[in-house]
């Protein structure tokens, strides 16, 4: 059984104007996503500031997602960390909180060598019941899950798929390749979700699913229904978009789209800034030209 097919939303935390979570704007974004398709809600990732988030507060909005949620899609929640003791604890109680899966990035800063990483995933795999999906973004933790590594993986059972958002599609179709049976695939990348589809993905990790969640989830249904091309309209021409959210550090430009649209999303926790003039005026252009904007 995969954790989900089609598109699970990395949903961004709102803050009131205390920059505490907002827990009711929260609940609206979560019926937002449901209401428009969205196969799985991803919460406490990077997307939604965890970093920032004391543990009490990760706990807390976990919890709530959960009790949002409702069971009616299923809930992922981020518990990774470079301390593998804390990554054991948080996914335990997580686990205890009612979450469907867990999303496990690979050690940062720190880091590890090979044999370090696969003891890492062993050991919070074997503390939990709920299916765990590894995820790889070399970019931002200057590591990459090798195949080895998933080699050296494949017999524990509750580690079910990768988040692959390293962009190298080359690395991707190699995973595909020895692994398509083994591990589900998911684009961690919205600018290619359609090529990692077509390899052999169950869906996406998305950012751009905050803002529009339905043609996200067209993206990938459309291809897995046999409407290829109309797939491919939907991606290319949501493609400068996409990449105007990553013109500066994510999370920064989604929650500035979502609040340019008037969703009240709050700010941002430090070292996270506000936007600089030229990331605006980028993402500004790009919202425009796919109509989703327009200046008063």
């Amino acid at each position: 059984m995969s954790m989900f097919i089609g598109s699970g939303v990395a949903l961004i935390t709102p803050f009131n104007e205390k920059n505490e979570i907002n827990f009711e704007k929260l609940k609206e974004l979560i019926e937002f996503q449901i209401l428009n398709k969205t196969a799985a809600i991803i919460i406490n990732g990077t997307t939604g500031e965890a970093s920032t988030l004391s543990e009490k507060e990760q706990l807390l909005l976990i919890k709530k997602t959960v009790e949002y949620v409702g069971k009616r899609i299923p809930v992922i929640a981020g518990t990774g960390s470079n301390n593998t003791e804390n990554a054991i604890i948080k996914s335990q109680e997580s686990e205890k909180l009612g979450v469907d899966g867990l999303l496990v990035i690979t050690p940062y800063y720190n880091k590890t060598n090979t044999m370090g990483l696969i003891e890492h995933y062993k050991l919070i795999a074997n503390s939990v019941k709920l299916p765990i999906m590894l995820y790889n973004v070399p970019g931002r933790t200057g590591m990459n899950i090798s195949l080895e590594v998933l080699e050296q993986l494949k017999n524990i059972e509750n580690i079910v798929a990768i988040k692959e958002a390293s962009g190298d599609m080359t690395y991707a179709m190699n995973i595909a390749r020895v692994f398509g049976e083994r591990y589900d695939l998911y684009s961690g990348n919205d600018d290619i979700i359609l090529p990692m589809i077509s390899i052999g993905g169950k869906g996406v990790v998305s950012v751009l699913a905050n803002i529009l969640p339905l043609e996200t989830h067209n993206i990938v249904s459309k291809f897995l229904e046999g409407e290829t091309e109309e797939s491919r309209k939907i991606q290319l021409k949501l493609n400068g978009f996409v990449h105007s959210l990553f013109v500066e550090t994510n999370p920064i430009p989604i929650k500035k789209a979502l609040n340019l649209l008037g969703w009240n999303v709050g700010g941002y926790r430090m070292p996270l800034y506000e936007i600089s003039s030229q990331g605006l005026l980028i993402l500004k252009e790009e919202m425009k030209k796919i109509n989703i904007y327009k200046e008063e």
